[in-house]
């Protein structure tokens, strides 16, 4: 793979209009960020508080947005979801969110999923996994950004949802803004690209027999003339997603300032390194719990100090305590 300078995240953003909210989500403050990870204080919640869920089945693929799939974690996150037939729409054994199905988009290095429509509404507590998303419901193609908290999507009965999930780092090519631009953000794609190129590819998805299929070429047409994604930013996505990341020692490894590092990873992924590994170290233990590990069990193996470690950084980052979020394990 060929090399290429790392983006630079622009000192604030364009002097672009202000994303417009679409139906059942409205656009967040941008700035808000997590509180930092400390051991001796539990941090202040900054997503939505209040309101419970009831316990998800095992492997549960939540909306996100509106609709948005969960970005896997505790896998590589260069390579989510699993193997299926190239070039099918999503596909595969039947789901058990209200029929969510997923398949590989190859062409993307991403996840392509769909949504029936539900018959009754519902709203969905929407949790931070490092991806980007473009989505398509109801005519219109839509972005959701990388989300830093929790929100609380609702979602009208009779509305299906189709979406193309991004592994970490790569929609900023696609879409052609820097990740941080859209840092918890939920917008019409008519924002970011020419409203003609929205609406021919609107009208193709609409009369589509495989709309999943015409979605996904349309995003790699623009991925292959975009510079390629440089492979330190592949290096800081896989180390992100581990236990145990030194930024420092990343930033030595890649010949990088932390400082410069940081910019980077804004433009990449939307947040710095430290928070990416927050946010994926919390996909990896939810993970975990949802297939049957305690709460100590799965705060030890995703890295936390402890459990109250992890209670911490739930309450932060999903805006409800953990035993809210998930019942407690048998």
């Amino acid at each position: 793979m060929s090399r290429r300078a790392l983006p630079s995240a622009p000192a604030r953003p364009r002097n672009r209009r202000a994303p417009t909210p679409v139906p059942g989500r409205g656009v967040s403050e941008r700035e808000e960020r997590p509180s930092p990870d400390t051991h001796g204080a539990a941090p202040r919640p900054t997503g939505p508080g209040g309101g419970t869920r009831p316990a998800p089945p095992a492997r549960p693929a939540s909306a996100r947005g509106w609709a948005r799939a969960e970005c896997p974690s505790g896998a590589d996150p260069e390579h989510p979801g699993k193997p299926d037939e190239p070039g099918a729409d999503p596909a595969g054994p039947p789901a058990t969110d209200h029929g969510y199905r997923e398949r590989p988009a190859p062409a993307v290095g991403g996840t392509l999923w769909s949504r029936p429509p539900r018959p009754v509404s519902g709203t969905a507590r929407v949790l931070p996994d490092g991806c980007m998303d473009l989505l398509w419901s109801e005519g219109r193609l839509l972005v959701a950004g990388p989300d830093t908290r929790a929100h609380l999507a609702h979602d009208p009965p009779g509305r299906d949802w189709l979406g193309l999930r991004f592994p970490p780092g790569t929609a900023p090519l696609v879409l052609g803004v820097p990740a941080v631009e859209l840092r918890d953000a939920r917008i019409p794609l008519t924002e970011l690209w020419p409203a003609a190129e929205v609406r021919e590819l609107e009208d193709r998805l609409a009369h589509a027999a495989t709309p999943g299929a015409v979605l996904e070429e349309h995003a790699a047409v623009r991925l292959r003339a975009a510079p390629p994604v440089d492979p330190r930013l592949r290096a800081v996505a896989r180390a992100a997603a581990r236990p145990g990341l030194g930024v420092a020692e990343l930033a030595e490894r890649l010949g990088l300032g932390e400082r410069r590092l940081h910019r980077h990873c804004l433009a990449a992924f939307g947040y710095g390194p430290r928070t990416l590994h927050r946010v994926l170290r919390m996909r990896r233990a939810l993970v975990m719990i949802d297939a049957g590990r305690t709460f100590a069990e799965a705060a030890h193996l995703a890295g936390y100090a402890d459990q109250p470690h992890l209670s911490r950084e739930i309450r932060t980052l999903a805006g409800v305590p953990l035993r809210e979020l998930r019942r407690t394990p048998p």
